[in-house]
């Protein structure tokens, strides 16, 4: 949207103190954001609907990010209704793939706490984010609103079974289930986690795996990381269950793109360009698993 339809909607809010000005806050691939002055500081507006082809419900994101504000890892919840977030802004920097790489131990341990912390302050129904569940059901809503991808679905498909055989017991968490590294901040005194559209139980190994693949990993970075996140260093199952999963996080990424082709038009998002260049990187960290463990 324009800044004076921006502007109209955001003052209609009626939050805001003394003089307003807005500016919009680029990154976003799915949602609009503006950043807002007002005398009782700065704020950041998120502009969103409901996505039911991408399981994206804000009344459940509104409440995961008030808990997550609630238990100290992202910033203060101002405001909730329906199609807006307002939050603190918080002026951290965001991180990109080389952040990651080189804060593994504190990003493990932020991970870790969240994981074990916030069961108790969810509320509503259980929501449970399964990614291999996700790569079926974006396959029918492909398949259905006549993608361009449609012909290789089938392969996708039955790569994602193998992928999902290959994962072993785990306790179930709660998890973030969108770990771009740009959903990471670091206030210069701390890290931050924002953006909860798809939080729910899960296994850790999708954080991690989201967060190692989109990072560009190196695999002895990754084990790294999963000793840092377990205390210890990780066995042959959990590395090749790692693996598997930081593959199907690709998938999955790949086709989110790819459904969101058909359903999504956020302002300077090329969904084309970045389903293939996703489905570029699935292909190499297939095919070095496949190398690795000797599967078909």
């Amino acid at each position: 949207m324009g800044t004076s339809e921006a502007r109209a909607r955001i003052e209609a809010l009626g939050l805001w103190q003394g003089e307003v000005s807005l500016q919009p806050l680029k990154g976003g691939i799915s949602n609009e954001s503006w950043v807002v002055s007002d005398a009782n500081g700065r704020h950041v507006v998120r502009f969103g609907a409901d996505y039911p082809f991408h399981h994206v419900s804000r009344l459940h994101e509104g409440m995961v990010a008030r808990a997550a504000a609630e238990a100290g890892f992202a910033p203060e919840v101002r405001h909730t209704g329906p199609g807006v977030m307002v939050t603190r802004f918080l002026g951290a920097r965001t991180f990109g793939p080389g952040d990651v790489r080189a804060a593994i131990g504190p990003i493990a341990m932020l991970l870790r706490r969240f994981h074990r912390e916030m069961p108790r302050h969810v509320s509503g129904s259980a929501v449970f984010f399964w990614p291999f569940h996700v790569i079926r059901d974006y396959a029918r809503t492909l398949a259905a609103g006549g993608s361009r991808m449609t012909p290789h679905l089938p392969r996708f498909v039955a790569l994602a079974e193998g992928l999902e055989a290959a994962q072993i017991p785990l306790p179930i968490v709660f998890a973030h289930n969108d770990l771009l590294p740009a959903n990471l901040l670091d206030d210069g005194e701390r890290l931050w986690l924002i953006d909860f559209e798809y939080a729910g139980f899960s296994t850790p190994l999708f954080d991690l795996a989201g967060l190692s693949s989109n990072a560009g990993f190196a695999p002895e970075e990754t084990e790294t990381l999963l000793h840092a996140y377990f205390g210890a260093p990780p066995d042959a199952a959990l590395i090749r269950a790692m693996a598997a999963m930081q593959v199907a996080s690709l998938l999955r990424e790949a086709m989110w793109s790819m459904v969101s082709e058909l359903h999504l038009n956020a302002p300077g998002t090329d969904y084309v360009a970045y389903t293939d260049e996703t489905l570029a990187r699935f292909e190499t960290a297939l095919d070095a698993y496949q190398t690795r463990t000797g599967k078909p």
